[in-house]
């Protein structure tokens, strides 16, 4: 679970139909498991991906990142017990451990690579140190840590008020539309207010209303403007048009 997871977080972007469609792809290549796949993961096991595509990402560098986690699985047993090891519990959040957690997977292929890091590589671990809202990651750690209908919980070292709110395109509106940060642009400053706000509402568990709310966006289409309807949807009453 914790395999499929972390791909299935890595893909969440694009139309959800194609999401689907490729994660299903994807596990098909992997038979019989994610997690026996990775740990075998091999010349065979890369081949059979190196036709996979999944928007801008590739077979490669899903190879590239199964790589990885096959020696984070070969080490520590888990993605878990790897995360922990840049989890400090006083931190104000959980950015710190997850801009360890990249950095030391880029590095650690950095070192077989001639210090070079493909640029597909790159994208499924982007630098919460350089701006990155990381929405994917911060996506699969809610998963992980939170445990509810929705939420796996399978992560039981991490306080679920460490998290931040994964911020996309429809989150990002929704929360402009509450008026918890009117910048448009989605950025780590932005998902850190947005959670910050939450947290006034809900300070042991700010992401609890991650799910509720990006349904709004993607079922409903929400664009921000006034249409036929919009009376129906639950935020009408705190809503103003962009």
């Amino acid at each position: 679970m914790e395999i499929a997871g972390f791909l299935a977080a890595e893909l969440a972007y694009g139309r959800v139909q194609q999401i689907e469609k490729d994660l299903n792809d994807l596990f098909g290549r992997m038979g019989e498991g994610p997690y026996a796949f990775v740990r075998g993961f091999g010349r065979a096991e890369r081949k059979r991906l190196k036709d996979f595509k999944h928007r801008f990402t590739t077979g490669r560098g899903i190879s590239d990142l199964l790589e990885l986690l096959q020696s984070v699985l070969n080490g520590f047993g888990s993605i878990e017990k790897f995360f922990l090891q840049g989890y400090n519990p006083g931190d104000e959040n959980i950015i710190s451990a997850l801009s360890r957690f990249c950095d030391s997977l880029l590095g650690m292929y950095a070192e077989t690579h001639n210090g070079s890091v493909t640029r597909g590589l790159s994208y499924l671990l982007p630098k919460p140190a350089a701006g990155s809202a990381c929405k994917r990651l911060n996506l699969f750690l809610r998963w992980m840590v939170r445990n509810d209908d929705v939420d796996a919980g399978l992560w039981k070292s991490f306080d679920r008020a460490k998290l931040i709110v994964p911020i996309d395109v429809h989150m990002g509106r929704l929360c402009r539309i509450l008026g918890f940060d009117q910048r448009k642009t989605v950025s780590l400053s932005v998902a850190v207010k947005i959670t910050e706000r939450f947290a006034e509402i809900e300070p042991a568990d700010p992401v609890k209303y991650d799910f509720a709310l990006s349904r709004i966006g993607i079922l409903k289409n929400c664009t921000g403007q006034h249409r036929s309807g919009c009376e129906f949807c639950e935020l009408f009453e705190f809503c103003f048009q962009e």
